[in-house]
């Protein structure tokens, strides 16, 4: 069954001939001219995807946009804008537009956006369904857990119901149809220990024991004469409950959970005993079923392609599947889920499983969680509620899907204009800045003034060096580079890289150590790369010293120490240091926390070049006492790496 989209463009052309492009593609197409007939069709058909112009007359895109979300959350919609709206564009995806397209339409970037789409239609309905099938495989094994529970409770019972056995014992002709219809042995045995009567199913199994002795059946030495259950209750006085072995006619043992009830007469005194005998065989066989539904159920709840976890009010981790123990770490006792995902010390905002505890309904959001190697993922949270038998939320239960790749893919097509836009603007007034100088410069060469030609020609190579850098991360961001990779003397790479660093942290009044420690050797890498990496973080944190005005003596470390299978650098501080909410998005593209001096692109930059390189970045810091950077890369590149190399 095709697919519907609504196509929504106030020209007429278009509609017409990108309708017969979306269904060439096997789309349902149904058309709209403007914002306010869109709406209408969109009420009658209700499609999963509407592709919608940005500038209408009566409705534009944007409020359409607002209105379809509104009322339909799961409904993607995706933005036609020209060159001149990539403003309205951008600010659509704020308001959740799933991407967008530039006119002209090029049908293989439209085929990529309704593409992207349609995974993540399909990926929200598979883990919709994922939620239904373990809240129904929940109520289902509850359910079969109440009913063993009733019966292993039967003993309970029998002293409740033992006073009106007493008439069915007495006249067994009246009661006959009830007393045969117990779904157990069911005997009644007088004070000469003899049995006087037996329901149906004794009958059948055990055969007929009627002026038998009470304890013919028992296998059990001690379990005769008036060791048995019926003799020790007239002896006593009180219900018995015991197991026992009874012996079939066709010469197998029954194993049976024994109660006895004592049948008074108007005096008090124990006129006769009842005996109900229950099959344990029966309830071993559900036993062995249920663990064996739990260990399917087990086995689901693991093997889930997402993070699930089970948390209490106090949104401690109940439960937790092996995904969700690989990534975030076993939970211990006490353990709460903010910890585990964020490292918080306090609940997120907005908590889906708060509100889900709130109102008893499902929730999602979108957020970032950290692993427990640090790593980040973008996922996509759903909740259940997990309800008592009176239908009260005890527990919730919460789904997370790694969605990383393409937010990634997402991040990386709606950034361009901004970054270009952003780019330029820096640029620009780099340039301005650099006309300074070199005016300076100019200047001093008419006036003679060597120093005046210093500090002009230092502000010249100050603002070329940022004007290459930051041309060098667009192009790195904007392009999947392959790795010109080869083989490198880490001692005289390091020796070049901290080259590289010690006049600024000198001109910063920063004092710069080098450290070499164990066997260096060679390594595989594409050098520029690397080297560009390590020198965004020791600039940033000569920087760090820089800006802080707490400490009378700075100092940046540089150190690199071999290993057997990889080579270690680390690049530490006494600078200002960085708080735990910068650190959890400091590799987030176009996050900068130095202002307008930065472009949010060096950290990311970095991140993505070490990754490539099948290397990892841990960061230690506390604010106001520094930070230390450390890189770990293999002396081998992994065979995905090498993809590229100088002949």
């Amino acid at each position: 069954m095709s697919t519907k989209l609504l196509l929504v463009d106030d020209e007429e052309g278009i509609r017409t001939f990108l309708g017969i492009s979306l269904a060439d593609l096997g789309y349902d197409v149904i058309t709209a001219e403007n914002g306010k007939e869109a709406l209408k069709a969109f009420a009658e058909h209700q499609p999963p995807i509407v592709l919608t112009d940005i500038k209408m007359p009566v409705m534009d895109g944007i409020q359409l946009l607002k209105r379809i979300k509104k009322v339909s959350p799961d409904t993607e919609v995706i933005m036609i804008s020209g060159h001149g709206d990539m403003d309205l564009a951008v600010k659509s995806l704020k308001f959740e537009a799933a991407d967008f397209v530039t006119k002209p339409i090029n049908d293989e970037v439209l085929e990529m956006a309704l593409k992207r789409v349609r995974e993540k239609i399909s990926m929200r309905a598979e883990l919709r369904s994922h939620t239904e099938n373990l809240e129904r495989l929940v109520e289902e094994k509850s359910a079969r857990i109440v009913e063993l529970e009733r019966q292993a409770a039967v003993g309970q019972v029998v002293e409740g119901f033992a006073g009106a056995m007493r008439g069915l014992a007495l006249d067994v002709e009246d009661g006959v149809n009830t007393f045969n219809e117990m779904p157990c042995f069911v005997s009644v045995h007088n004070a000469y220990m003899e049995i006087v009567a037996i329901n149906q199913l004794y009958r059948e199994r055990l055969g007929d024991m009627v002026g038998k002795n009470s304890w013919e059946l028992y296998t059990e030495p001690e379990a005769q004469d008036a060791g048995c259950p019926v003799g020790r209750t007239f002896a006593t006085g009180k219900g018995q409950r015991v197991r026992r072995m009874l012996a079939t006619p066709d010469g197998s043992n029954v194993p049976v959970l024994v109660h006895t009830a004592p049948i008074l007469d108007q005096e008090g005194e124990v006129d006769m005993v009842m005996e109900i005998s229950v099959d344990v065989t029966e309830v071993a066989r559900l036993q062995d079923e249920l663990r064996t539904t739990r260990a399917k159920y087990q086995m689901l709840f693991d093997e889930a392609p997402c993070f699930i976890s089970v948390q209490d009010q106090e949104f401690r981790i109940t439960a937790a599947n092996k995904l969700f123990k690989d990534h975030f770490g076993e939970p211990d006792e006490g353990s709460c889920c903010y910890k585990a995902y964020s490292r918080r010390e306090a609940p997120c905002e907005k908590c889906p499983v708060a509100e889900t505890f709130e109102d008893g309904q499902s929730h999602q959001m979108e957020t970032v969680v950290t692993s427990k190697h640090g790593q980040q993922y973008n996922v996509l949270i759903w909740t259940a509620p997990i309800r008592d038998a009176d239908g009260n939320v005890v527990e919730v239960m919460e789904m997370s899907t790694d969605i990383t790749q393409l937010r990634e893919l997402q991040d990386h097509l709606a950034s361009l204009g901004l970054m270009i836009g952003s780019m330029s603007h820096g640029i620009k007034g780099m340039l301005t800045a650099l006309d300074g100088g070199i005016y300076r410069v100019e200047s001093g060469f008419k006036k003679n003034d060597s120093e005046r030609i210093e500090t002009g020609w230092e502000t010249v190579k100050d603002l070329v060096n940022r004007i290459r850098s930051m041309v060098l991360q667009m192009l790195y961001y904007a392009k999947n580079r392959d790795l010109n990779w080869d083989g490198v003397d880490v001692a005289s790479f390091f020796d070049g890289v901290a080259h590289l660093i010690h006049p600024k942290a000198q001109a910063a009044g920063v004092e710069f150590h080098s450290e070499t420690r164990g066997d260096l050797g060679m390594f595989e890498a594409d050098a520029a790369v690397i080297s560009a990496a390590l020198v965004n973080f020791l600039e940033n944190a000569v920087d760090a010293c820089g800006d802080d005005s707490c400490k009378a003596e700075h100092a940046v470390t540089f150190s690199v120490s071999g290993e057997k299978d990889h080579i270690v650098f680390t690049v530490a501080d006494n600078g200002t240091g960085i708080a735990p909410e910068v650190r959890e998005k400091m590799f987030t593209l176009f996050f900068s926390s130095k202002g307008c001096k930065g472009t949010g692109l060096g950290l990311f930059v970095s991140d993505k070049s070490i990754r490539q390189h099948g290397g990892t970045i841990t960061v230690d810091s506390e604010a106001g006492k520094g930070s230390a950077f450390t890189v770990r890369l293999p002396r081998v590149l992994p065979d995905s790496a090498k993809t590229c190399r100088e002949e």
